[in-house]
């Protein structure tokens, strides 16, 4: 492979050494020069529209779009001059001609580029004394509102539809001040992939339903998760207001999903919400779930699987640390590790390579097979007569009464109680959800992704790890484990799948496991 082609040039005073043909924007980047901009997204075709990011380029005649204008050698470019300063400020006082202030009531304000720009680089005060423009609010189909009056045109939204999503339904219509963003006739967004147009727009044009007026941005806590829908391991950011989550957004990573994510997605977040959580430790006394504390609820545990055939089965939503201890203690039991996993349509984002919404949905499917545990189809297939069931995560959907009508005693560990358990089970352990605790996962491509906390648990909910450890050390196994750290560390010491990985080497984009062919093996492709 040839040798990249390096040029040297400088940024705002600083040296800067970039491959030949990037834009003078990404370079800036590396210098840590943020250059203002609204068209150019790096994951979008460059317009050059908006005339946000001129800059000035020392030799050339005229101000450049940085978005638009490679590097050179030798090149000395000043951002802030005060020739590039005053161009930028009368382009965002044309866009401050029509745009409302509507600051207060804006579901984009506090996140919100034009703000940003307009408080940074921009006019003091207006000098626009005529009314402003005005048109209603169009609803696009799926989760968008089009709110006409704060559209600045940068066309991202028309770019991502047309280029990446391959389904160009919106358009600029009109021309000149009567330009706006149109919809072709008979088609809306209700494309998987639609919703990305609302994080693509830098000011608030385009709006979430289902966000809409729940939270203001400075009210929002956010951290670094990863998607659950499918087997893709979407990285995202989850945004909770006062310990609810209300919002998952995609967070960038070349090597998974650039800066996209699917419906499918964004919506799980619901999952996350429940109100109908298991929170308290219980034990059947008398035929009635009662609440104990956790010693006794563990004890109850396992004295029910002491002495039977143990099936575990455990839920592809697991992390690979929960997994791992669920490995150890089917070892310790002579039991059954198996799992299922819910499927559904193939749908690829056609301009993104490898990124689609997965038939497989859910999130660690990967790690489950990676770590000994089969897949079956149904939870009968897997149980024999007195055997005792240890469900960890899955919620049981569709499971009949006669699938477990056989069984000796059931176990459940997981963050909600179905009918079925409700009815059967002799105790009942509390976890956190991915968004409650801390871990990894293993996608389709055999990476192994960390997310983090981002909400504390309801009640006295425990990590899935810090339960199966009690479990694995009440059962007479190995357990000495005080962070989620430790299981990993515990894992890739006997796994050679996960040799050389820990936490501090994933950081947050993750890296891939050795074994990435057994990984992907029955994995939708």
């Amino acid at each position: 492979m040839a040798d990249v082609k390096m040029v040297s040039l400088t940024i705002e005073g600083r040296p800067v050494t970039v491959p030949d043909g990037m834009s003078i924007l990404e370079a800036a980047k590396t210098a840590g020069v943020l250059v203002p901009h609204y068209c150019y997204h790096p994951g979008l075709p460059v317009a050059g529209v908006c005339r946000m990011c001129l800059v000035e380029v020392e030799k050339m005649p005229k101000l450049a779009p940085a978005c638009a204008t490679s590097v050179m050698e030798g090149q000395v470019v000043h951002v802030h001059s005060p020739k590039a300063l005053e161009a930028r400020k009368g382009v965002l006082e044309f866009l401050l001609i029509n745009h409302p202030l509507d600051c207060p009531i804006c579901d984009q304000a506090g996140e919100c580029e034009l703000q940003d720009y307009t408080f940074a680089e921009g006019r003091a005060d207006s000098r626009y004394r005529e009314p402003k423009r005005f048109n209603p609010v169009e609803d696009f189909g799926g989760d968008v509102l089009y709110v006409q009056n704060r559209c600045i045109l940068c066309t991202r939204c028309v770019r991502f539809m047309s280029d990446v999503a391959d389904e160009p339904v919106l358009n600029v219509s009109e021309r000149g001040d009567r330009a706006f963003i149109g919809k072709a006739e008979g088609h809306d967004l209700t494309n998987p992939w639609a919703g990305n147009v609302i994080d693509l727009c830098p000011v608030g044009a385009l709006l979430s339903k289902d966000f809409l007026n729940k939270a203001r941005a400075w009210e929002l806590d956010r951290a670094p998760t990863v998607c659950t829908g499918c087997s893709q391991g979407c990285n995202a950011v989850v945004e909770t207001r006062d310990n609810v989550p209300v919002r998952l957004k995609p967070r960038p990573n070349d090597a998974v999903n650039q800066y996209y994510m699917c419906e499918v997605g964004r919506q799980s977040y619901r999952e996350f919400a429940r109100r109908d959580r298991a929170d308290q430790p219980l034990v059947r006394i008398n035929g009635t779930l009662t609440e104990v504390d956790w010693e006794d609820a563990v004890t109850a545990a396992v004295g029910a699987l002491s002495g039977k055939r143990v099936v575990v089965l455990a839920s592809p939503n697991l992390s690979n640390e929960a997994l791992f201890l669920l490995e150890r203690l089917v070892a310790q039991l002579n039991g059954q590790g198996v799992f299922r996993v819910a499927r559904g349509e193939t749908v690829p984002l056609p301009g993104v390579a490898d990124l689609a919404l997965r038939e497989e949905r859910a999130a660690n499917a990967a790690g489950a097979r990676l770590l000994g545990f089969a897949e079956v189809t149904t939870v009968g297939s897997a149980l024999r007569h007195d055997d005792a069931l240890l469900v960890v995560g899955d919620a049981l959907d569709g499971v009949t009464p006669s699938e477990l009508a056989a069984l000796s005693s059931l176990v459940f560990v997981g963050t909600t109680i179905p009918t079925a358990v409700a009815e059967r089970a002799v105790a009942v352990l509390p976890i956190t959800n991915t968004v409650e605790e801390e871990g990894t996962f293993t996608n389709l491509r055999g990476r192994v992704q960390r997310f983090l906390q981002g909400r504390t648990a309801p009640g006295v909910a425990r990590p899935s790890w810090f339960v199966l450890t009690d479990l694995l050390a009440a059962t007479g196994g190995a357990a000495e484990f005080h962070l989620p750290a430790d299981v990993f560390a515990a894992m890739v010491s006997t796994h050679q799948a996960f040799a050389g990985l820990d936490y501090e080497s994933l950081g947050m984009h993750g890296l891939p496991v050795l074994a990435s062919e057994t990984a992907t093996a029955g994995a939708a492709i």
